[in-house]
């Protein structure tokens, strides 16, 4: 199964948080299972963190290469079809990187792993 993490269970699967549901974290850890990461959420998460909103215990960098090692995390680049997505996608979220994370699941046909119930309205399949 392919799996597009959202930025918050990649936190949390990165910090081996309670956050993550058991079904995710089951998920997060059966080789069967492909993972992505998208640009967007290093983007969301460099951001954050400068701006004192995300604590991190390494440099982002470090934090990603070593789940992409460990787990073989791949990263999802932002391509020009997930950003013209947008415009099939409703205004149910405002959030930004949300939104792309959303258009990359549904074009490339990922379940994405996340707890925020928003998604669901977009008709993305999701895993929590």
């Amino acid at each position: 199964m392919e799996l597009l993490l959202d930025t918050c269970a990649f936190i949390w699967w990165d910090s081996v948080s309670r956050n993550l549901s058991a079904v995710a974290a089951s998920a997060l850890h059966d080789p069967a299972n492909r993972l992505h990461l998208s640009h967007a959420s290093l983007w969301e998460m460099q951001i954050k963190h400068q701006k004192g909103k995300l604590r991190l215990e390494k440099p982002l960098a470090e934090i990603v290469q070593e789940q992409c090692v460990r787990n073989g995390l791949l990263l999802l680049p932002i391509e020009p079809r997930d950003i013209y997505g947008l415009d099939q996608l409703p205004f149910h979220h405002a959030d930004p990187f949300d939104r792309l994370i959303i258009s990359q699941a549904r074009i490339r046909g990922f379940r994405v792993v996340t707890d925020d119930v928003e998604f669901a309205r977009y008709g993305a399949p999701l895993l929590w």
